[in-house]
């Protein structure tokens, strides 16, 4: 059943209308679905103070300061990886308050900012921003036909002991994509498989796995290009 500091307030003089008509407060709480103790409580509010509003300083005290909370919030952006146990500890020796974790969560949600995991990609530098704008810019207009003698491709290589995936920062909503919220792509030190791949307008290459763990400029050639590339060049001109 719903407690009374969750009602509406027009339920509440919902509530009000219904005693005053002469229904009892068993008859009330059962029709509305809400325990008896707080339609009692709420009749007794309000033939008391002839109001449902809550009084002010009902509730638990709040643990922090409006500039406790604005201090939060800051020290959050400065460091975004920074995990709500160790918040709760800058905030202490900061300011003297103590908060729990759930308190530290509550209070950076109230500022839009909340626990969400970082996106991962290759930072890029401003000049391969730029070439990359221009790139897009010459090929705009291009027609299909045009696009159909194309072949993309792309090298990853897949770590075989990846990270725990459980690192968070602390965001806005709709701020994954700034570049304070992005993190650069891990690069673990221990073994892993390198594949390849390419996807054209109508269709793709079978994924390859590179036979050696690196791959040099002689492999690239004897694994990707023979076997693959110069097949779809061929294949255009045949």
């Amino acid at each position: 059943m719903a407690s009374r500091y969750h009602l509406e307030e027009s339920v509440k003089w919902r509530i009000i209308g219904r005693l005053e008509a002469g229904q009892s407060i068993t008859e009330t709480a059962t029709c509305l679905n809400i325990s008896r103790q707080t339609v009692s409580k709420l009749w007794k509010q309000f033939q008391n103070d002839g109001t449902v509003v809550r009084r002010p300083g009902q509730g638990r005290k709040r643990m922090t300061t409006a500039s406790e909370d604005r201090y939060l919030a800051l020290t959050a952006r400065r460091n975004r990886k920074a995990t709500a146990r160790q918040l709760s500890s800058e905030l202490a020796a900061a300011t003297g308050a103590v908060a729990s974790r759930q308190t530290i969560y509550r209070r950076l949600n109230e500022k839009g900012l909340y626990a969400r995991k970082p996106r991962v990609c290759v930072l890029l530098s401003s000049q391969k921003k730029r070439d990359r704008f221009n790139w897009c810019k010459e090929h705009q207009n291009w027609t299909e036909h045009q696009w159909s003698h194309v072949l993309f491709t792309d090298e990853s290589r897949f770590s075989l002991t990846g990270d725990s995936k459980r690192v968070y920062i602390w965001r806005e909503s709709g701020t994954r994509n700034d570049p304070s919220n992005i993190v650069e792509r891990d690069r673990f030190g221990s073994g892993g498989v390198m594949v390849w791949g390419g996807i054209m307008i109508d269709g793709r290459t079978p994924l390859h796995v590179f036979r050696s763990g690196s791959v040099t400029g002689q492999i690239y050639r004897d694994e990707v290009l023979d076997p693959y590339v110069r097949l779809f060049r061929g294949a255009l001109w045949t």
